[in-house]
């Protein structure tokens, strides 16, 4: 019987990530980011998926990172945060890198001020997933997996 390949997963994380679970908890939850970490390691394990997870306040470092995904990945999940709504940079790198890209979303945003209602990362990725909290990111794996 053939073995099966792990495929391999970047997931990335945008600024002010890192203060999860202390961070508005009413909006993102109480949720930290190293226990969104640890939830997706387990569950890629049951997928057969091999996750690098990686967190930046810095616009350039995660674009650095998703060129840098083209040539060891098959996916990416990514929650842009507030570089959702501004950077046509992080635009122009997903649509370079051609990946799928799922962004992801602990918050609604549409719910939310009305400068959030628009990404600049939603027109270049794969799909969107939102509202979920912590959830989103075990949604989004079991996306990549279909990948």
């Amino acid at each position: 019987m053939a073995e099966r390949h792990t495929r391999r997963v970047l997931v990335l994380n945008g600024p002010n990530l890192n203060l999860l679970g202390t961070r508005e908890p009413e909006v993102y939850g109480a949720t930290t980011l190293a226990d969104i970490e640890r939830m997706m390691q387990e569950k890629a394990a049951t997928l057969s998926l091999s996750i690098e997870f990686r967190q930046s306040n810095h616009e350039g470092q995660l674009i650095d990172w998703l060129h840098e995904a083209r040539g060891w990945c098959e996916s990416v999940i990514f929650n842009p945060g507030a570089y959702t709504h501004t950077s046509v940079a992080l635009y122009d790198a997903i649509k370079a890198i051609e990946l799928p890209v799922i962004e992801v979303h602990l918050s609604n945003p549409h719910a939310r001020e009305s400068f959030r209602h628009t990404s600049f990362v939603s027109p270049v990725a794969r799909g969107v997933i939102q509202g979920f909290g912590a959830f989103g990111y075990l949604m989004a794996l079991e996306a990549a997996a279909q990948f």
